[in-house]
């Protein structure tokens, strides 16, 4: 099975992968419904779940009913337990602006269903983003959002100092964000070698073949020297090993948590 799934995540474009996989996905969780694992997204549990990776794929990651990875279990309990986001307390006087960047499956519908927020996607290619745009020249006006999720972003920008002055730029004075990013905490200073052009090298080096570095422990101070206020949280620390190995969550992986 891990075969099969790195062939097909290699093969097949992305915006292709995320239509094919709303039809895929009832069938993954049905055949694999059991008590072992669960979803914090959904509620939904399982025997297993399926591995995942472009290069070196891993094991028991990609839930079946949601298509969640770690990171995306691991931002869910964070906003549910440590914020307002879900709460109708994050309204103040005017109604919270929310973007999000390249939206992930798990995450539309239900924040898309929440009526105190304003929603709103975007994405240069994503089939399911509402505002098609390049994050290096966002067609937003400056301080116009509350909240800005980017996740799993830089990692493909050429320039992404750019992309985070525009992030800074259209932040609220007292907004935040989460722009999580693949990390490798080994690593002080973040690595990217642009001579590497063969795609199976790339996924190797760099974890997938669309990524244009690997960040180390420097992707702080870059975000830093924008401007932004960062505060990298480690929430696994706070939870259980057994929450952590319920959920399928990789133990010390940071949460960027921005301010401007």
């Amino acid at each position: 099975m891990k075969n099969i799934f790195k062939f097909i995540l290699n093969i097949i474009p992305r915006p292709l992968l995320i239509r094919l996989s709303y039809l895929i996905r009832p069938i993954l969780a049905f055949f694999l419904k059991g008590t072992k694992f669960t979803d914090p997204i959904d509620g939904k549990r399982f025997n297993t779940f399926l591995p995942y990776g472009y290069g070196n794929q891993r094991n028991n990651v990609l839930s079946p009913s949601t298509l969640s990875l770690e990171r995306h279990r691991l931002l869910w309990l964070y906003l549910k337990n440590e914020t307002n986001f879900f709460s109708e307390k994050l309204k103040t006087d005017t109604v919270p602006r929310v973007l999000h960047f390249a939206p992930e499956q798990c995450f539309l519908k239900r924040f898309k269903a929440l009526t105190h927020l304003e929603y709103t996607t975007t994405d240069l290619e994503s089939p399911i983003a509402d505002v098609k745009a390049d994050i290096c020249n966002l067609p937003f006006k400056d301080n116009s959002y509350d909240i800005i999720l980017c996740n799993h972003v830089l990692e493909h920008i050429p320039d992404d100092v750019k992309a985070m002055k525009e992030l800074y730029r259209v932040m609220k004075v007292g907004g935040m964000g989460v722009f999580q990013i693949p990390q490798d905490l080994n690593r002080a200073i973040t690595f990217e070698d642009n001579s590497i052009t063969n795609k199976k090298e790339r996924a190797k080096i760099f974890g997938q073949y669309d990524h244009v570095r690997v960040y180390g422990r420097d992707y702080f101070d870059k975000l830093r020297a924008v401007g932004f206020k960062v505060n990298a949280v480690d929430y696994t620390a706070t939870l259980s090993a057994k929450a952590i190995e319920t959920y399928c969550l990789a133990k010390g992986e940071l949460i960027p948590i921005v301010y401007k």
